[in-house]
Formats: structure tokens, C-alpha cells, sequence
């Protein structure tokens, strides 16, 4: 348990903590540079120097990963195929290969367990971790750093950033302040200013409909969001209120977590055609949930919370959510839950261009138990 010691807000009434006071973390974040199109430049050396897109370039397609060359022109992740055709003519598209992306995420994740167990991956392309204690018996972070970025670029050919600091969230920011291909730290000293100075919107975890909220309430810098007491920040943004009043201040007391449990697991799809009649949009569904449960028997876990996911052709996008009292016992219950949410937004006055089903709430299943029925009426 961490103490945080300080003086008192006068206005809600609890501590307010300081960076400086919890014990120091050494914390590394490792994010590889344009990862899936700077694999693909490795390996086919006609694509190098220019700019790049993994994904489909159909008419409905979504890029996936963009080379910086690419992202020169404003083309990056999740960005429709068309836009980003359009932003950069001489765009070149490159089916994705995620079977060599594993691959080579398993050689990024050897060479960090050459330094520390303390491993906690995101994605297949950026990882924490904690090297407070490391195997090496190196005393200063960046120099590991530095010398597990130049590992990754002998063993694999690519380029890595990272950031250091003493906790999770900072390091996270500071792996993006040198990119590409550099490295950057964030002391306890430095923190506090650092989160000070920072837009609200280039907080990590803060996305364009909460800094917009921000923005409403007066909230434009880490500074500002500093100046507004606990009660105010819980009054507006809940349980995340909190968080943003501790990072305000430079705490994140977050541990790296090996093997980090999976939250969710999710499947979803951009048509061809937007869908406008309700038994195209259940046939999909069915496909749909039948995907993400097939996941979960193999994993042997399921969830009592179904999302569905909705995109429409002007490109809004809403989520619908129903927890159920008990764990979801197979697919046929996944898919009443997301169809009975999905028959609630009909009739349309849109076409829908994508549909995605997740289950969250996860837990093991107990293979041995026989399901209840559901009650969904």
C-alpha cells in the first residue's frame, strides 16, 4: 500500500498527493516505430522510402498501420481507404500479415525478458516495463532503454521509441515526444510541470468526446485540470474523475501487470454495402457473435456484458451495452442480446457501413456446468 503524503485540498477534503513523495519506479514503455508498414518496408525493399498503408484498399477499406512517409500526408490508423487515397495519391496498400507481425512480436518480447518479468504487453507492438529491479543489475532505466531498442534493431531490423519515468502514464508520454526512433524520460521532478503544460487532448486515455467535455468545462491544459477539486471532477466524469484529478498531479500508481487478463473480446465488420433492412443487419450479427464466442470456448472464459457496436455511412458510431445477471452460456444468447439491442434502432434513417459484437465481464467458464436458460423478456 502507498502512502501519498500533502497538504489538504480545501475543497474536498482529501490529501493531495505529490510525485515526489511515492516511492521511484523505474518504468519503460516501448512502442515500435509504424510497426506493420515499417515490417513490410524490411521485407520488401521497393516500398522503402515511400508511403505505405497496411489495409484494404476497396472502396470500404480501413487502414490499418501507416508508414511515416504516409503519415506526412495525414493518412494514419483507422482513416477510410478512400480519404487516405485521396490525402496521398501515390499511396501504396499492402494486404496485412498478422502471422508475421506475431512473429515478430515474439522476438521484441524475448529481448525484453532478456532485462525483466515485469512485462505487460498492449499490443503486438508496444509493451511496459518495469525494470526498478532488472536482470542486468543496470542502475539507470534510460540506458536500458537505450540498449534494448538497439537489440530490437540488430535482431529484427526495426525501429523502437521509448519513454521512461517513473510511472505508467508518463512513461506512455514520453515514449511519443522523440519519435521516431528515440527515446525520451520523465523525472518525479519533472512531472507535475510536464502534465502542467500538456493539452488535455494529448492526454493518453483521453478521447476527442471527453477533451471536448474538458474544453465545455473550461478545462483546455493539465494545469487547469489540476485547479478543479475531486468532488467536481467525480461530479462530471464519474468514477474517472479520480484518475484525472491524480494525474493532474503526475501520480499513476498503476503496477505492470504480466499477463494482464483479457477485458473483452470483440469481432466486427465494415460491409461492402450499407445495410438498411434489419434481417441483413441479424444475419450479420449471427456471424458476428458465433466469431467472438468460438474465441471464448477456446479460451475457455466467457462475460456477462454484450456490446454492440454501430457505424452508420455518415460515419457516427454508437454503442449499446446490456449486462446480464449471469455469465452468457453460448453463442445463441449472445446473439438475442446483440439482436434484441439492434432491433431497437429500427427503423433507420441511414445505412449502417459496420457492426461489431463484444463480450466483456470475463471470467473462466466452468466447462462442467450446464447453462441456465436466459430470460431476456
Amino acid at each position: 500500500m502507498l502512502t501519498i503524503t500533502g497538504d489538504r485540498h480545501a475543497d474536498d477534503g482529501v490529501s493531495e498527493p505529490k510525485a515526489q513523495d511515492l516511492p521511484v519506479r523505474k518504468i519503460i514503455h516501448v512502442d515500435m516505430d509504424a510497426f506493420y508498414a515499417s515490417v513490410e518496408q524490411r521485407d520488401n525493399p521497393e516500398l522503402r522510402g515511400k508511403p505505405v498503408a497496411v489495409g484494404g484498399s476497396a472502396a470500404r477499406g480501413v487502414v490499418a498501420a501507416a508508414s511515416y512517409e504516409a503519415r506526412a500526408f495525414g493518412v494514419r490508423s483507422a482513416l477510410p481507404s478512400v480519404t487516405a487515397k485521396r490525402r496521398c495519391p501515390d499511396l501504396i496498400f499492402v494486404k496485412p500479415r498478422f502471422d508475421v507481425y506475431r512473429a515478430v512480436s515474439a522476438q521484441i518480447q524475448r529481448i525484453f525478458a532478456e532485462h525483466t518479468d515485469l512485462i505487460e504487453p498492449l499490443s503486438l507492438d508496444e509493451a511496459y516495463l518495469d525494470v526498478t529491479e532488472n536482470k542486468q543489475n543496470m542502475p539507470v532505466a534510460t540506458d536500458i532503454a537505450t540498449m534494448i531498442r538497439a537489440r530490437i534493431k540488430e535482431v529484427t531490423g526495426l525501429n523502437a521509441s521509448a519513454g521512461i519515468s517513473y510511472c505508467k502514464f508518463l512513461a506512455k508520454m514520453a515514449s511519443d515526444l522523440n519519435k521516431p526512433n528515440g527515446q525520451a524520460v520523465i523525472t518525479p521532478k519533472m512531472g507535475p510541470e510536464f502534465v502542467a503544460d500538456l493539452p488535455v487532448k494529448k492526454f493518453h486515455g483521453v478521447g476527442p468526446a471527453t477533451a471536448a467535455k474538458m474544453q465545455r468545462l473550461g478545462i483546455e491544459t493539465g494545469a487547469d485540470l489540476r485547479e478543479k477539486p475531486l468532488t467536481f471532477l467525480q461530479e462530471h466524469f464519474g468514477k474517472s474523475g479520480s484518475w484525472y484529478y491524480r494525474i493532474a498531479r503526475g501520480i499513476d500508481e498503476r503496477p505492470v501487470q504480466p499477463n494482464r487478463p483479457r477485458k473483452s473480446v470483440g469481432a466486427e465488420d465494415t460491409f461492402v454495402a450499407d445495410i438498411f433492412d434489419l434481417d441483413s443487419a441479424r444475419a450479420e450479427l449471427v456471424r458476428l457473435a458465433e466469431k467472438v464466442w468460438r474465441h471464448c470456448e477456446a479460451k475457455e472464459i466467457t462475460g456477462r456484458t454484450v456490446t454492440l457496436k454501430v457505424k452508420f455511412a455518415d460515419f457516427q458510431q454508437i454503442t449499446r451495452s446490456r449486462t446480464l445477471p449471469r455469465f452468457i452460456g453460448g453463442a445463441d444468447e449472445m446473439i438475442d442480446v446483440s439482436q434484441s439491442m439492434l432491433a431497437d434502432l429500427f427503423p433507420l434513417e441511414k445505412g449502417i457501413r459496420l457492426l461489431g459484437v463484444t463480450l466483456s465481464s470475463l471470467d473462466a467458464r466452468d466447462s462442467g456446468a450446464a447453462p441456465d436458460q436466459l430470460a431476456l423478456f
